[in-house]
């Protein structure tokens, strides 16, 4: 009975960390020569232009328009 007690735990912490590793910095590039780097990969909305990510510094969700974003890159952690 000491297993069932102990599985869900042990998958939701699993679960977190898999998660957690997934998601990597980018470091998106603007035209005007500043770099921004992100807490996982900036989404890209096609109807609106708008860039959204999370800022790796604040932790903040902002958005850029992307045609101020020179490139997107994965940086290695």
């Amino acid at each position: 009975m000491q297993v069932k007690h102990l599985a869900a735990p042990f998958l939701a912490a699993s679960a977190l960390l898999f998660i957690s590793g997934c998601s990597s910095n980018q470091a998106v590039k603007t035209t005007d020569g500043h770099t921004i780097v992100t807490d996982g990969k900036p989404q890209v909305d096609d109807d609106t232009g708008l860039v959204s990510y999370e800022n790796a510094e604040t932790g903040k969700t902002e958005q850029i328009n992307r045609d101020q974003v020179k490139s997107m890159n994965e940086l290695d952690n």
